[in-house]
Order: structure tokens, then C-alpha cells, then sequence
């Protein structure tokens, strides 16, 4: 398993649409993303802490591998 990057919240979501998430609302900071029946909150902050993000992932039920693809892409 790859080591969890330090990334923005803007930086989680847009990987988080490359993988086929679509933003549903948001409220303040949070923002709501859903693909079928899973989804996940994520804050729009400037950093997400790597705890932070372990979580939104089993959340949204993405693989760290998965999710580091995303974001190079």
C-alpha cells in the first residue's frame, strides 16, 4: 500500500471525480460526492490529514492504489 499523500481538499475531490464521484452539495467546508450507492464527505480545507483521508477512502470505498492513480492523473 502506498503512503497516503498530504493533499487539499480540492485536490481529494477532483481525484475523487476522475474515479466517477459527483459532487451532490455542499455545506461550509463539506462537500458531498456520491458514485451509485457509495459516497463520502469531504472537507474543503488546505490540507486533509493523512487519518482524514484513510477515512474518506474507506468511505467512499476507493483503494489507497486507486485514489494515488487519480491523483496523477
Amino acid at each position: 500500500m502506498p503512503k497516503l499523500p498530504l493533499v487539499s481538499g480540492a485536490e481529494a475531490i477532483r481525484a475523487l471525480e476522475r474515479l466517477g464521484f459527483v459532487t451532490l452539495r455542499q455545506r461550509g467546508s463539506h462537500i458531498v460526492l456520491r458514485r451509485e450507492s457509495s459516497g463520502c464527505v469531504v472537507p474543503n480545507h488546505r490540507e486533509i490529514k493523512p487519518g482524514t483521508l484513510l477515512g474518506i477512502l474507506k468511505q467512499a470505498g476507493v483503494s489507497v492504489e486507486d485514489f494515488v492513480t487519480a491523483l496523477r492523473t
